[in-house]
């Protein structure tokens, strides 16, 4: 009679019952458990990764990101009932798992950036690669479940493997944009994390190269992908340049993603001309951000009192700045610019600070880098608290407001074309005072700027829209606002004397004139609490 020295092989099937896993010494159990904290961290990293990259380059984050926790979610459960049908050999799957969650969701970002010119193939690209992803990691919990199930009895290990599993969702959900984002960026961040899961596939072939043999041939596949992604990591500012350079027709020449957007600078290569874009979108072209910037200050800048105290919300380049201390009679100047990498190279990067003049430099600007709708909502609060009388002198109320914030591309900047922002807003202007909001295009989102419109005067304003055409942008809106007192009959004949190398009184009149096809619709008011704004903004861009 032969006797099969052989470790004994148990499963936990549907009903509990051990029947076919895996024997390990408690060394083993020890690091495999630990290794369901790592898996769910990667896990959870990818998921946010794919999504971050998917608003970065087609906007709207609330959409990309649901569909990808959704898409990811639906697939993990496939993953998870796919294990269903693994009856033996449990820790080498494992392995396979691991190395190959590794390889697709380190170079997740790296493709989807890449595929990107090629429009039509993003979204497949983005389902499949979430699909794929998500399956992976869906093996991973079950059948980690079920090698250490014979170790600490079906339920323990249930409740073990869950309970890390959830921290290390945590931990990954917690670290990305904390830590992985701000310190790596996207590329960087997508190969440390497949790095991090390969390490995990690399440390089971060591700790379990006696016991299980039949894992020897899986070294050379895990020291494939381990120096792919090694390679990706030191090669992933070359790559970014790469894949990021195709979605510009000019050369990068400056790019860095801060903790709150992707900054990114290009230059002509003939007539070396200047463009910023902010997480994909177009900021300014130096060929005629004079256009746009005298249209934003110079009509409010011309309107009522002599403007003393101006704030500026947004316009962390330096450029409105530049055109609101052509009146020498402005004593103060408040910038509001939440990244203060902005600001930062604004004072620093040369092309910059040649288009801006240095503004950021002179002693009359105060730079505070804080969200605008806290600024806002902080300074309107300490009006009414310490000074109920409405002295247009005191501390917390401005004669001009600028607004030169980005467009409403996502719900975060919805909040900044509310009703209620606007009310606050309004509550800091001195009552011979104006402001001044960047609205879009009449054109192409034309529901999205009557809706601006709309929201200021629900906000006890009185409104003047007005557009000015740029070469790099086309059609593009504003809205000047004076509370219900007060007037909006700019005359930019006063203007003579500014030196300014676009608008005059005739330009400025007629650009208060709107077609058949751009003109004023029916809109919702935007809110806080119903925010319309960011939806009626990507209906157009889609239209």
């Amino acid at each position: 009679m032969t006797i099969d020295s052989s470790p004994p092989h148990f499963d936990v099937s549907q009903d509990g019952n051990p029947e076919n896993v895996e024997l390990l010494s408690s060394s083993q159990a020890g690091w495999l458990l630990f290794s369901v904290l790592i898996v769910a961290m990667c896990g959870i990293a990818y998921e946010l990764i794919i999504a971050a990259v998917s608003s970065y380059l087609l906007g709207n984050s609330v959409a990309q990101f649901s569909i990808t926790i959704g898409l990811f979610m639906f697939s993990m459960g496939i993953g998870s009932y796919l294990t269903k049908f693994i009856q033996k050999d449990l820790v080498i799957r494992f392995v396979q798992i691991e190395i190959a969650v590794a390889l697709v969701g380190g170079f997740s970002a790296t493709i989807l950036f890449c595929i990107f010119p090629t429009f039509a193939l993003y979204r497949p690209t983005m389902f499949l690669l979430i699909g794929i992803v998500g399956a992976l990691v869906g093996l991973e919990i079950p059948l980690l479940t079920r090698i250490l199930a014979n170790e600490e009895g079906f339920s323990e290990s249930l409740a073990h493997v869950l309970s890390l599993d959830y921290l290390g969702a945590l931990i990954g959900s917690v670290s990305f944009p904390l830590v992985l984002l701000p310190s790596l960026g996207l590329f960087r961040s997508s190969f440390a994390i497949g790095l991090l899961n390969i390490a995990v596939a690399a440390i089971a072939l060591w700790v379990l190269r006696r016991s299980h043999p039949q894992l020897r041939p899986y070294r050379w596949g895990t020291l494939a992908v381990t120096m792919g992604l090694l390679g990706g990591l030191f090669a992933s500012t070359w790559l970014a340049k790469f894949a990021e350079g195709q979605l510009f027709a000019d050369e990068m020449i400056y790019s860095e993603q801060s903790p709150y957007q992707r900054i990114v600078f290009t230059k002509h290569p003939r007539n070396g001309e200047l463009r910023l874009y902010l997480d994909g979108h177009l900021q300014f072209a130096a060929s005629d951000e004079h256009r746009y910037h005298e249209s934003l200050v110079h009509p409010a800048m011309s309107l009522g009192g002599v403007p003393k105290r101006v704030l500026i919300l947004g316009g962390g380049d330096g450029l409105a700045i530049r055109e609101v201390f052509k009146y020498p009679e402005v004593a103060e100047i408040d910038l509001v610019d939440i990244d203060p990498q902005m600001t930062r190279l604004a004072r620093e990067f040369g092309p910059l600070r040649k288009l801006n003049g240095d503004s950021l430099f002179d002693p009359r600007v105060r730079v505070h880098h804080v969200d605008a709708f806290n600024y806002v909502m902080d300074m309107s609060r300490a009006r009414h608290e310490r000074q109920p009388n409405g002295d247009s002198e005191d501390e917390f109320v401005y004669d001009r407001i600028l607004i030169d914030l980005p467009d409403p591309h996502s719900e975060v900047l919805n909040k900044l074309y509310s009703r209620e922002f606007y009310t606050m807003v309004s509550n800091i202007l001195a009552q011979d005072g104006c402001l001044v909001t960047q609205s879009g295009s009449p054109i192409v989102t034309r529901e999205a700027f009557w809706c601006i419109r709309r929201t200021l005067e629900a906000s006890r304003l009185r409104v003047t829209p007005y557009r000015t055409y740029l070469n790099s942008f086309g059609e593009w809106g504003f809205h000047l606002a004076v509370k219900e007192s007060g007037s909006t009959d700019v005359s930019m004949a006063a203007l003579r004397d500014v030196p300014l190398r676009y608008l005059n009184d005739d330009i400025f009149r007629s650009s208060q004139v709107f077609a058949k096809d751009d003109g004023p619709v029916e809109t919702p008011v935007n809110s806080l609490f119903e925010p319309k704004l960011y939806m009626l903004y990507e209906m157009g861009l889609s239209r």
